[in-house]
């Protein structure tokens, strides 16, 4: 089960966002990651909680920043339901999508578990409601996923594989790069691996993107 910290960052200047206490793993039917998220100060900020299914799909999502919470799941789609503490801005949403994106580094290793990319193969698009900062702001974003490469590296707990991607937003032919080890990311754009207590957990590869549902 690793648990580590991660520290975000704006990617384009750098300036400091916060962080995320987190722990994950690996369970019979999927993979589920739990975190804690913190203010560059280091004042508690929020929380996340994300299951998938083995196949991928957030089967539970709960998102907390501030007074906002989001709690969503595949289902037609993606359907999600956010609110404040009192319900007065309560709205719900759903969406063809494949699944869930944010600012958090669990939907990067949420998509890979999806999409489940080989080596040299096609770049793949996919359909993500994206919850962005600070009010968890649902927005729909198309992105392109190809694995450029995949690489073992010896550790002293043996070979550990890094898968290089590189993702594009359609929209706007924004393209940068992830990497990432079994069920831990190593580094992408405004995130950074700042301590890992155990090593990542080796995920078991099955094949799938599943169809988006007809309307």
């Amino acid at each position: 089960m690793p648990r580590g910290r991660y520290s975000l960052h704006d990617p384009h200047d750098r300036t400091p966002l916060g962080g995320e206490q987190f722990h994950c793993a690996p369970g019979p039917s999927g993979w589920r990651y739990v975190a804690q998220t913190t203010t560059p100060s280091g004042a508690h900020n929020g929380s996340v909680d994300l299951a998938i299914d083995d196949l991928g799909r957030p089967i539970r999502l709960e998102l907390q920043a501030r007074e906002w919470r989001v709690r969503g799941a595949a289902l037609d789609g993606v359907t999600w339901v956010r609110t404040d503490p009192s319900g007065e801005h309560a709205s719900e949403g759903s969406v063809r999508a494949h699944s869930f994106t944010g600012s958090s580094p669990a939907f990067l290793i949420a998509t890979t578990r999806l999409l489940r990319l080989t080596p040299g193969s096609p770049s793949t698009r996919v359909r993500l409601v994206a919850f962005t900062d600070p009010v968890l702001a649902p927005l729909t974003v198309d992105q392109s996923w190809a694995l450029v490469n995949s690489e073992a590296h010896p550790t002293d707990n043996g070979p550990l594989t890094v898968d290089e991607y590189q993702v594009s937003t359609v929209d706007t032919g924004e393209l940068h790069t992830v990497h990432i080890a079994g069920d831990v990311v190593l580094s992408a754009p405004g995130i950074e691996l700042e301590d890992l207590d155990t090593p990542p957990s080796v995920l078991p590869e099955l094949p799938g993107l599943p169809d988006l549902p007809d309307r």
